[in-house]
């Protein structure tokens, strides 16, 4: 009998919950940088001392809650370039009052479990990852003048000292 009492109260709370929160849907959210980036960019610069060449198609997704990155090695790229492709989800928590900053990518789940925490400084967004190998920085500066990006990735080396991981430049193809 008070497996069955149990069972009718959890269901009943579920039948309360259940409209409750579906109709509990954030507004859109609204960046007037972040709204920037939308659109196709052909991405070159340095990773890890190496030449890339990739395409980022950047687009509002999930109710206009997050700004979804797609980007991939470039197809006209170098034979001897190594692949790459990953989506980023860029969104907002007014609650914390920051930018967060989501990545899938190649290289497995295991980096995709730390979340990138980041704040605004004009026009550029730095983003800090926690990762269980050390912390890592990610900085996107927007230049107003020329429409351009500035992709800046930073790790601490083994010495405690702050490196470049990439430096890249995003150029807009299209909107």
């Amino acid at each position: 009998m008070k497996t069955s009492s149990l069972l009718l109260l959890f269901i009943a709370l579920w039948i309360v919950m259940v409209p409750v929160r579906s109709g509990a849907q954030a507004a859109e959210w609204h960046d007037d940088l972040v709204d920037r980036m939308t659109g196709v960019w052909k991405l070159e610069g340095q990773v890890m001392g190496r030449d890339a060449h990739h395409e980022v198609h950047a687009e509002w997704v999930l109710n206009h809650q997050f700004l979804r990155i797609h980007e991939k090695t470039d197809a006209g790229a170098p034979g001897s370039e190594h692949r790459y492709e990953a989506a980023w989800f860029l969104g907002y928590d007014p609650v914390s009052e920051r930018y967060v900053l989501h990545l899938l990518d190649v290289f497995g789940a295991r980096f995709s479990e730390t979340v990138g925490y980041g704040t605004r400084d004009g026009n550029a967004i730095r983003f800090v990852f926690e990762y269980p190998d050390g912390p890592f920085h990610t900085t996107y500066r927007w230049s107003p003048e020329k429409d351009t990006w500035q992709w800046l990735m930073e790790q601490k080396n083994k010495d405690g000292k702050w490196t470049n991981f990439a430096d890249l430049k995003l150029t807009r193809l299209s909107r």
